[in-house]
């Protein structure tokens, strides 16, 4: 925080001391950006989607806008709140702070958040705080929403002015600037409560002080709890019958016989279990509490504009926010030990939390040079994520018998193998701490909108750096100590040492690890992006037909660095040790690469009326590509035991091409707005991560895999049938299936597979893992949609108000075709199962009077208390699900001055 705060100083004064020189296209002011124009009946919003003020009826492009009146009046203030108003956009999520937004259902699906920042790929909708990107892999901001102008919701590939990380959209957070005119001051409270959960509060304040006609300070603060109303049960945890491990341990009856001790003989369909003999049973009373899942926002915004002459000025704002989300977020409709819980209940067995925050300093000249308008606008952003994440049900596993159990003749662990077979406790837990570093700077130029040849040109730069410490903390075996090695016996007890980096790679922290981390990533990765871009508009008939050309030259050089390290022989009966195998040195990968093309758009905008305009478009998106911690594994075996395929060190970009014809505009003098799309995309190399423990060993990497095709229709209406009345509504139609589907070709010189499809692993068929033409691609429902209704009337001396609102979503998949089905699946084998998301709707309604300055409202949200999943998976090995946050009654009082 306070490296950002000395950095707005310095800028500050750069700026001010040369603000006679800068370039771009000038950034609209607070007095007209994101205005509501009114004319006839329903208000007009003016966007900056196209890098100009104008309406968004006049922008050929399918857009969403909400102003910051209407957030606060629908009590839009996070990511989950906006969704209910935005058909085509959807959220795959573990929690506050937890998930990744997809557009138009261009989605490959979405996992737990652990390694995401080494493993997770770079999202495909770009989101922006005023003008800063503010992307992470699969981590999005959710940016509380207070004392916005507007938000603006842009679907379909936005490659040519917002580049890489627009591929499917962006989704924009514009906030309120400071206004020297007058002084302005706006105070709000929430108190409710949640169903079968706790109380929830909020505060918010701002306040604007014109310091001089030229200069004034805008300051916003805010605190938000939500309450919990996820309660975690009592349980224990104990070794099953029929716990994969014990298959790999060799714990499985002969002759209905156990060996090593083991009890409890099972047989089924050729193959056996025993229970561990001696196993220990984890309890998790510690942690039992209800309403464990509470969520707090923190945050304040601090911003300064001064006017240094009638064309130029300087914008600085400083923007804090922290994230506290503690628990676990999701439901187990099976608890740990296999009991059948009630909803909005868990087993977890460790401590579970998510602590996000970021600083971001970013500045802004606008001004004019000659007849052209000009904006230089940069950012600085840190940002730090601390989470820990129970992963007990790990233990079950093939692999996860691996770090909690030693000994048996049999045993997959080979950690003591030949001795007595011992298996401690499966409490186990996974935590990452990550540091993300983002600078971002763009200067642009932009003719006056009255030219019959308009146009922008641009040059972008950024460096995204990510820094990871993941650390999985599911070794119980006991870790050696100089006390303990001196006592052993004939080398008993077994212990195993801590690991640590790969001598001599970069590392965030050399250091050894803690007791109970088995496996885990110390790695740096990010890139460097330069781009150029321009658009021009051309009146082919002035005020009628009109032209739109762009394109965007971007570079992007990417990097990793780093390593692996892991729990293996060489940690047994030593205090520290580390991976040798060179593949765990990523340093020693060369791991650059260069990216660089074009992505551009063409249009045709027919102004049939005044009021009605029909478009054509053509656009273009992309996103990087990226690199795998842990490649050159030699997988996919054939009958006699040979690998067939080595896994890649690297995955290229993916593409999206739009087709897309709209109209819009305004009916019936004004009192009707309506906007009506199709669009037709293909989506092509599609990246795609791959886990299959079973077949390509126990580590995530990402290949280049299938390409979509994805058609569909969106609507968007506002109406004032009479007055006092208004009704809105949005809907999208969205079919998104596998167009075309590559296989995995066997790439290891002499095997009989080399250059041919793998179709079969260790005598078994193997399903092509990208799946079939006609698979239906993940959070990518066919039906989306939302209605409202809202009147204000006068009583007595009030303008009183109330709305009603729902919101539907339709079935999903939580991931694409080709993955495994969840379904009937008591202990994962992987955490990349597919399970079916049923639709859902929710209600809500406000109640309210104005007077003077004062403001009431009583509100409720999911009325209906729907207990939908948003998000079903098996990221920590057992199958849970998101749902949605139960009925929530409140009451909210507002002051403005």
């Amino acid at each position: 925080m306070k490296a950002n705060l000395k950095i707005s100083c310095a800028v500050a004064a750069i700026l001010c001391g040369g603000a006679g020189v800068a370039f771009g296209q000038t950034a609209t002011t607070a007095a007209t950006a994101g205005a509501d124009v009114t004319t006839g009946g329903v208000e007009e919003i003016i966007v900056t989607a196209d890098r100009r003020a104008q309406s968004i009826e006049k922008v050929p492009m399918s857009i969403q806008a909400f102003t910051g009146d209407q957030l606060q009046s629908q009590n839009v203030y996070n990511l989950e709140d906006l969704l209910k108003y935005t058909p085509s956009v959807t959220y795959g999520n573990n929690g506050a702070g937890q998930g990744e937004i997809f557009m138009r259902g261009l989605s490959n699906g979405f996992r737990g958040n652990q390694s995401t920042g080494t493993v997770g790929l770079y999202p495909n909708v770009a989101i922006y705080l005023d003008e800063q990107s503010m992307q992470f892999p699969a981590r999005n901001v959710d940016i509380y929403m207070v004392d916005m102008q507007r938000v603006e919701v842009l679907e379909g590939p936005q490659g040519t002015l917002f580049g890489g990380g627009a591929e499917a959209g962006a989704l924009r957070y514009i906030t309120n600037k400071p206004d020297p005119s007058a002084f302005a001051f706006n105070a709000e409270g929430m108190a409710g409560f949640t169903s079968d959960g706790a109380p929830n509060g909020s505060f918010n304040a701002m306040v604007n002080v014109p310091l001089t006609d030229k200069f004034a300070v805008r300051a916003v603060v805010y605190y938000d709890h939500q309450g919990g109303y996820i309660d975690n049960v009592l349980s224990d945890f104990k070794r099953s019958d029929q716990d994969p491990g014990n298959v790999v341990l060799g714990i499985h009856p002969t002759a209905g016989v156990c060996p090593d001790g083991g009890t409890n003989p099972f047989m089924q369909g050729g193959q056996g279990w025993c229970t561990l003999a001696g196993a220990p049973v984890a309890n998790n009373k510690s942690l039992v509490a209800n309403d464990q899942n509470p969520v707090t926002n923190e945050g304040a915004r601090l911003s300064a504009l001064y006017d240094i002459d009638k064309d130029w000025n300087i914008l600085i704002t400083e923007s804090l926010q922290r994230l506290d989300a503690e628990g676990l977020s999701v439901e187990y409709p099976t608890g740990s030990d296999f009991q059948t819980l009630a909803p909005l209940q868990v087993t977890a067995f460790a401590p579970s939390y998510n602590k996000d925050s970021y600083a971001n300093t970013a500045w802004t000249v606008n001004g004019k040079i000659g007849d052209f308008s000009a904006i230089y606008t940069g950012g600085w952003m840190t940002r730090t994520i601390n989470q820990q994440m129970e992963y007990s049900n790990y233990s079950r596993t093939y692999y996860g018998v691996y770090y909690t159990c030693s000994g048996g003749t049999t045993s997959y662990s080979v950690i003591d193998k030949g001795g007595p077979l011992k298996c401690n406790s499966p409490v186990t837990s996974w935590h990452d701490s990550t540091r993300n570093t983002h600078l971002s700077q763009e200067a642009r130029l932009s003719t006056p909108d009255d030219w019959r040849l308009r146009g922008i040109v641009g040059a972008y730069y950024e460096d995204f750096k990510i820094y990871d410490n993941m650390n999985f903390n599911y070794k119980t075996i006991p870790t050696c100590t100089t006390a303990s090695l001196s006592a052993q016996v004939a080398g008993e007890p077994v212990c195993l040492g801590a690991v640590e980096p790969f001598p001599g790679a970069t590392a965030n922290d050399p250091n050894p690890r803690g007791p109970n981390t088995a496996f885990g990533e110390d790695v740096q990765r990010g890139y460097n992006q330069t781009a150029l871009f321009g658009s021009m508009d051309f009146d082919i008939i002035p005020k009628v037909l009109t032209a739109t050309a762009g394109t965007r030259w971007f570079q992007y050089k990417e990097f990793e660095l780093g390593s692996v390290y892991t729990t293996g022989t060489g940690c047994e009966n030593v205090l520290t040790c580390f991976a040798s195998f060179p593949k765990h040195d990523i340093d020693a990968h060369n791991d650059h690469a260069t990216f660089s093309g074009f992505k551009s758009r063409l249009g045709l905008n027919w102004n049939i009326t005044d009021d009605v305009m029909a478009y054509y478009l053509f656009s273009q998106g992309f996103r990087p590509g990226g690199f795998n911690r842990y490649n050159n594994n030699a997988v996919l075996k054939d009958a006699s035991g040979n690998p067939q395929w080595v896994t890649p060190n690297s995955f290229r970009p993916d593409s999206l091409t739009n087709n897309e014809v709209g109209v819009k505009g305004f009916f019936f003098n004004h009192d009707l707005e309506l906007n009506l799309s199709a669009y037709a995309m293909r989506w092509s190399n599609v990246q795609y991560l791959f886990f299959q423990p079973l077949f390509t060993g126990n580590v995530t990497f990402a290949t280049n895999g299938p390409s979509y095709n994805i058609k569909g229709t969106e609507l968007q209406f506002v109406g004032r049938p009479m007055d006092g009345l208004t009704l809105s509504g949005a809907a999208n139609y969205n079919e998104n299936t596998e167009a075309s589907v590559p296989c995995i070709t066997g790439n290891i010189p002499g095997s009989p597979s080399f250059g041919k499809c793998i179709t079969e692993v260790s005598g078994s068929p193997y399903p092509n893992p990208y799946g079939t033409v006609g698979g239906v691609a993940a959070f990518s429902p066919k039906w989306q949609g939302n209605v409202r209704a809202r009147y204000d009337w006068d009583i007595m001396n009030y303008n009183a108000f109330a709305a009603v609102g729902a919101s539907y979503t339709g079935s999903m998949f939580n991931q694409p075709s080709n993955y495994v089905s969840g379904v009937g699946v008591t202990i994962p084998s992987t955490t990349y199962l597919r399970y079916l998301q049923p639709s859902y709707v929710t209600f809500d309604a406000q109640l309210g009077f104005v007077k003077d300055q004062w403001t009431a409202q009583i509100f409720g949200e999911n009325l209906g208390n729907s207990h939908a999943s948003t998000f079903t998976s098996s990221a920590q090995w057992i199958k849970s699900e998101v749902p949605l946050r139960p009925r929530v009654i409140g009451l909210k009082v507002s002051f403005t001055y």
